[in-house]
């Protein structure tokens, strides 16, 4: 997966103009590391909220191999498939009430109401306030900001990964989290106050740490969602209610633990033109340290009951694929038992991404929904290498499906841009398989031309 072809222009709020790498493929933002994504529906797009890793900096006196977080990106598309880098919407330095020497900038959200975008999150507050974790609030008027942050944090509230829900009749209230506990609070008017005391949820499973709270509401149905480690990493569950306080009844689990070993997640739930979304994150460029992240995106469904079918992550994503960009087969659909490996391009730098190893005979790949317009594309691209001089078969929808082209690969063991004729190029969208023939070979990426 090459980051140079795919990147965005974008506009920073400093009016700069940046790059960023997106894909329609997970993890979506691949240019830095990222957690905690809250996506939103925003002006017909949707807007998802990250917290951002970073290592640690000179002179950092935290503590060692932890999270360290100092500001706050926001990434935006209309077709889950080209994602928009915003630039910084808020720093720790911009916060006036925040600990300095804190990188805590962790999980946030953001909201619309009358006219105006909120965003909230957690910082470590100064001593001269009380220290500790407390949730501030920024405000602007577009969902990119830029955003003003207010000089006090939110009184009566102390926690982390605050969670916003706005419900049908415009009542507005904030979830958050603090030592293995969930809490909640209904906020004023005015989205910076809360009214009365929060409330605590104490009656759902409580062995082992919760946080991050995300609610949403769908058919009459309030879901409370949040991260739960039980055992040795945190996996993502949910209780339903009648009402945004609840009480809620614990109502299964949504995503298991991480095959990766990843200790966090963190989730949002939204519906975007029909199809409901679960956004997340795993340890993708970062495999051996699971304080670097990488913000992913799943398809999510619902049983006639309500109930939530439990997701299972991919490599594959949400957005659709153009034939004529760099279609990553590393971020397959699924793959043949043998014969197929994934390694990073340059271990080095996670960030240029992932290669496929073909290395056994017929081994194959398997790439969903691949969007090839008209059709009448006349050629077949890819990035490969191969020692021995290898092949691709290039199909149709099944193993044995329509012959697309093959694409040969000389004795080099250098990366190349190969090509083939293309034939029978179809028009709408379809599933492609990508097959090993002779012997094996590295690939980078295929295109349609």
């Amino acid at each position: 997966m090459k980051h140079s072809v795919p990147c965005l222009l974008v506009a920073s709020v400093t009016g700069l103009l940046q790059t960023a790498a997106a894909f329609a493929t997970n993890p979506f933002i691949t240019d830095q590391f990222s957690a905690d994504p809250t996506a939103r529906v925003f002006e017909g797009k949707v807007y998802v909220y990250p917290s951002h890793d970073i290592k640690e900096p000179p002179g950092y006196k935290g503590r060692p191999n932890w999270f360290v977080m100092e500001d706050y990106h926001v990434f935006s598309s209309g077709n889950l498939t080209d994602w928009i880098d915003h630039g910084v919407i808020l720093s720790r330095s911009d916060v006036e009430w925040a600990d300095q020497t804190a990188y805590a900038m962790w999980a946030p959200d953001a909201v619309f109401k009358d006219g105006k975008y909120y965003f909230y999150f957690p910082a470590t507050a100064r001593k001269e306030l009380g220290g500790g974790f407390r949730i501030g609030v920024a405000i602007a008027d577009k969902p990119y900001g830029p955003f003003k942050p207010l000089a006090t944090p939110i009184e009566g509230v102390k926690g982390i990964d605050p969670g916003l829900f706005i419900d049908k009749d415009g009542s507005a209230y904030l979830f958050y989290s603090l030592t293995d506990k969930l809490f909640a609070a209904k906020l004023k008017p005015n989205m910076i106050e809360i009214e009365g005391q929060p409330i605590t949820f104490d009656n759902l499973p409580k062995k082992g740490l919760q946080e991050g709270p995300f609610v949403f509401e769908r058919g009459g149905i309030y879901y409370l969602t949040y991260p739960h480690k039980e055992n040795k990493t945190e996996r993502i569950e949910y209780a339903t209610g009648t009402s945004p306080m609840g009480p809620y009844k614990w109502a299964g689990v949504i995503a298991d633990e991480s095959a990766s070993g990843c200790w966090t997640n963190h989730q949002s739930i939204v519906e975007y033109q029909g199809q409901w979304y679960f956004f997340y994150h795993d340890q993708d460029l970062s495999p051996a340290f699971d304080k670097h992240r990488a913000i992913r995106a799943d398809k999510l469904f619902f049983n006639p009951d309500g109930t939530i079918q439990k997701v299972t992550p991919t490599l594959r994503g949400v957005g659709l694929v153009q034939a004529a960009s760099q279609i990553q087969i590393d971020r397959y659909s699924a793959k043949s038992n043998e014969g197929i490996s994934i390694v990073f391009l340059d271990d080095a730098n996670p960030h240029a991404g992932w290669q496929t190893k073909f290395s056994g005979a017929d081994s194959w790949v398997r790439f969903n929904e691949v969007d090839f317009g008209r059709g009448a594309r006349k050629r077949i691209e890819a990035r490969v290498k191969s020692a021995g001089g290898g092949a691709l078969e290039i199909r149709l929808d099944r193993p044995d499906g329509l012959l697309l082209g093959s694409v040969k690969s000389g004795q080099q063991t250098d990366w190349s841009l190969t090509s083939a004729r293309a034939r029978k190029i179809p028009s709408g969208v379809h599933d492609l398989f990508v097959i090993q023939k002779g012997a094996g070979l590295e690939v980078d990426w295929i295109r349609f031309r």
